[in-house]
C-alpha cells in the first residue's frame, strides 16, 4: 500500500470511533497495524476536504462490494468435493487451503527480533531455519544479526536448500512456538525457503555480513552459492533500471533516506540519481552530500534496505524492472 493509501486508511479508521477501528485492527497482519497506528499517531489535524475524499471514495468502494457466500472456505469445499469427489478434491483443497495451520509460527511475527531470537538461539539449525522461512525476509535478517556467526551461516544454507515441510513437521513446529493449532494432518508439502527466500534475507542483512555467509555457502556447495548470488541484488544494481523506473523509486523516497543511502553508494550511481532529479534539485543533493559529515556504515545500510523494500514493491507493481547477478530480470 502506498503512503497516500495508507494515510486515507488511518484517516477513515480515525473517523469510525475506537470500537470500530479496534474490530478492523483485528483483522489485519502485524505490519499493516504498524504501518497504520505510526500514521494515525503522526496525524494532528486533517482538512475537512481530505476527510470528505477519503469519506466518498470509501462508500463508493463499499457499494461496488458485495459477499457472495457467508464462507468462503466451505463453500469451495462443498463445490470441489461435489465436482471431484472427496479423495481428489481434498488434495486440491490442500493446496487451495494451505497455511491455515501456522499460527503458532505466525505469531512470531508480532515480537521484537531479539526476542524471537532469544527463543530459537538453542533449536536446532533445521529447525530455526523452517520457522525462519515461514517468516518475512526483513524479520529473519534481523532474527539471525542476533545469532553467532557459525549459527547464522549453518542456517542459511539449510533455508536455501529447504524446498518444502513435511505437515506432521510442521505441527511439531507449531506445537514448539505455541499450543494454538488448528486443522489436520496434510499430505502436501507447503512450498518454503529455497534460493529465493536465502537471497533476500541475506540482501537484507547488509554487506557486512553477505562475504561471510556466501564464503561459507560456497565451500559447501559452490553451485548452491552461485544460485543464491544469480537471485540477489543489492544497492548498486540500482544501476541497471532504467530512468521511468529509477524516477518512479525516486518518488517514494524521502529526501534524507536517499541522502545517507547514497554516502554509501559508488560515483556511477549518484551520477544516476542526479541524472534523474531535476538540475536544481540534483545540485541542492550534491551540497547536501558534500557538507553530510561521516555516517555510520550501519546507518547507510539501514537506510539503502529501506529503499530495496520500495524497489520491491515497485517491482511487484511493474514500476521497475531489475536485473540480478546473473544477468536475468529479477522479477
Amino acid at each position: 500500500m502506498s503512503q497516500g493509501g495508507v494515510e486515507s486508511a488511518a484517516i477513515l479508521l480515525m473517523s469510525l470511533g475506537e470500537e470500530e477501528a479496534a474490530e478492523i485492527f483485528r483483522h489485519l497482519g502485524h505490519k499493516e497495524v504498524q504501518s497504520l497506528g505510526e500514521t494515525i499517531a503522526k496525524l494532528r489535524v486533517v482538512p475537512r476536504e481530505r476527510l470528505e475524499t477519503v469519506l466518498e471514495r470509501f462508500v463508493a468502494t463499499a457499494a461496488d462490494q458485495h459477499m457472495l457466500v457467508p464462507d468462503n472456505d466451505e463453500y469451495v469445499k462443498s463445490v470441489l468435493r461435489k465436482a471431484l469427489g472427496d479423495d481428489k478434491a481434498n488434495l486440491l483443497l490442500d493446496r487451495i487451503l494451505q497455511g491455515s495451520d501456522v499460527s503458532g509460527i505466525e505469531s512470531l511475527k508480532w515480537m521484537d527480533p531479539t526476542s524471537v531470537a532469544e527463543l530459537l538461539r538453542h533449536e536446532h539449525p533445521q529447525i530455526v531455519a523452517a520457522i525462519l522461512a515461514h517468516l518475512d525476509q526483513d524479520q529473519s535478517s534481523s532474527i539471525l544479526k542476533n545469532f553467532t556467526e557459525r549459527q547464522r551461516n549453518e542456517v542459511l544454507i539449510r533455508i536455501a536448500t529447504l524446498d518444502g515441510i513435511q505437515p506432521i513437521a510442521l505441527r511439531d513446529l507449531n506445537e514448539v512456538m505455541s499450543k494454538v493449532l488448528s486443522g489436520g494432518d496434510r499430505h502436501h508439502r507447503t512450498v518454503l525457503g529455497g534460493v529465493k527466500t536465502t537471497a533476500e534475507i541475506i540482501n537484507m542483512m547488509g554487506s557486512s555480513v553477505e562475504t561471510s555467509v556466501l564464503d561459507y555457502i560456497r565451500e559447501a556447495d559452490a553451485d548452491l552459492a552461485q544460485k543464491i548470488m544469480d537471485n540477489m541484488f543489492t544497492f548498486e544494481d540500482l544501476l541497471g533500471v532504467d530512468d521511468r523506473g529509477f524516477q518512479a523509486l525516486l518518488k517514494e523516497v524521502q529526501t534524507e533516506s536517499l541522502l545517507i543511502s547514497l554516502k554509501g553508494a559508488t560515483p556511477e550511481l549518484r551520477e544516476k540519481v542526479f541524472k534523474n532529479m531535476s538540475s536544481r534539485a540534483a545540485e541542492s543533493l550534491r551540497e547536501d552530500l558534500e557538507s553530510r559529515g561521516p555516517v555510520r556504515v550501519s546507518e547507510v545500510e539501514s537506510e539503502q534496505k529501506e529503499m530495496l523494500k520500495i524497489v520491491r514493491r515497485l517491482v511487484d507493481e511493474g514500476q521497475i524492472m531489475l536485473t540480478s547477478g546473473g544477468g536475468d530480470d529479477f522479477v
